[in-house]
């Protein structure tokens, strides 16, 4: 897991950049002060950013780790409340039938919000930050959350998972005209 082992700036990766294109690599010591490290910077570039949620792909480290981390805030306003949740080495284990579409925006795609079909249900299994392995059934928007992160350590956007481009909308527009009925 040398890629851990580098320091940077912890800058968000933007949209376009070829790392968010890359299949992100397992972990292999999750409890190494690197892996470690990584999550708290992580946590943190989340919290100033006001996401919901981060991969490490996102900070420019191809591992298979993201932060899962719902709060109601001024992005997601309606966000349920959870604990913010380190997912290592992540695998979506089975899916519900229903798909349905949603508002999601992305750190990495500012400015932008999609118009994206997710699965309602999803059970998963992953490692957390102590390397115990868990096993959850998450649902709706928390649901979303995984899956969206989920794409980052698999090379995708949301915008990869769009129907139509009039899925995509700028941000701006989607507050002034769709926020209150999301």
């Amino acid at each position: 897991m040398s890629t851990l082992n580098n320091k940077d700036t912890f800058s968000i990766a933007q949209l376009g950049h070829p790392i968010l294109k890359e299949h992100a690599q397992a972990v292999t010591d999750i409890q190494s002060e690197a892996c470690k490290d990584l999550i708290s910077d992580m946590m943190s570039t989340v919290e100033k950013a006001g996401g919901v949620g981060i991969a490490a792909p996102q900070i420019y480290k191809s591992v298979r780790i993201f932060i899962m981390c719902s709060k109601p805030n001024a992005r997601y306003p309606n966000a349920p409340l959870m604990k913010p949740t380190a997912i290592i080495n992540p695998d979506i284990i089975a899916t519900s039938t229903q798909v349905e579409k949603g508002w999601e925006g992305c750190l990495s795609v500012p400015s932008m919000r999609g118009f994206v079909p997710r699965h309602t249900e999803i059970e998963v299994k992953y490692y957390d930050y102590q390397g115990q392995q868990q096993h959850a059934v998450f649902t709706n928007f928390i649901a979303r959350v995984f899956q969206h992160e989920m794409d980052h350590l698999n090379g995708l956007t949301f915008v990869d998972r769009l129907e139509s481009m009039n899925d995509l909308v700028s941000e701006s527009y989607w507050y002034e005209h769709i926020a209150q009925h999301a």
